[in-house]
């Protein structure tokens, strides 16, 4: 049985912490574009307080929730269980992009382990919290991170890496601009 809270409890906040992936998802207004779930790994996530949580966003092959978040502000991330007790967590709320270089980055980035290929904080406030059961969600074991993204943004060098997020992350692939769209590379 699914139930609702206004804020992350502290026994949320632990269970998240607790918690080796999580999902983003996102989509646009348009009923014919994309929906988007993301899978993210890495120590990336922090909890800011009982209704914000915040994850740093690696460079990838496309920039779906930012440009969602551009457009709509819509945001869920999502974590179930696959030790322990059953249990699924969602947190909807309304996101907001932050870029390197902005003020907002100089507050939130020391929270973080800055992984090679960082491109922005992606930061969820939370309207509500749901759980549910998660009974049909399989046990997997915890092995270790694939080093492949980091080992990627490291051998590219960080030039390259700005480059590429210039020229592949400016939007998305419904066409919607991200906020890397408005970065000037002077």
């Amino acid at each position: 049985m699914a139930k609702f809270f206004d804020t992350l409890s502290e026994q949320h906040q632990d269970w998240i912490k607790e918690q080796k992936i999580f999902f983003v998802g996102s989509a646009p207004l348009d009923g014919d574009g994309h929906v988007n779930v993301s899978p993210k790994g890495y120590d990336c996530l922090r909890i800011l307080d009982a209704n914000t949580a915040a994850y740093l966003d690696l460079t990838g092959s496309g920039n779906e929730t930012s440009a969602h978040i551009m457009e709509n502000g819509r945001l869920t991330f999502m974590w179930c269980a696959v030790e322990g007790p059953a249990n699924i967590m969602r947190v909807y709320g309304h996101g907001e992009v932050v870029l390197q270089g902005s003020e907002r980055w100089q507050e939130l980035a020391p929270l973080f382990e800055l992984f090679p290929g960082a491109r922005q904080i992606i930061v969820n406030h939370i309207d509500t919290v749901q759980t549910s059961c998660g009974y049909a969600v399989p046990f997997f074991d915890y092995k270790e991170e694939r080093m492949t993204l980091q080992k990627y943004a490291i051998n590219q060098g960080e030039e390259a890496t700005k480059a590429y997020q210039q020229e592949k992350n400016q939007v998305s692939i419904d066409g919607l601009p991200t906020p890397l769209s408005t970065v000037t590379n002077e």
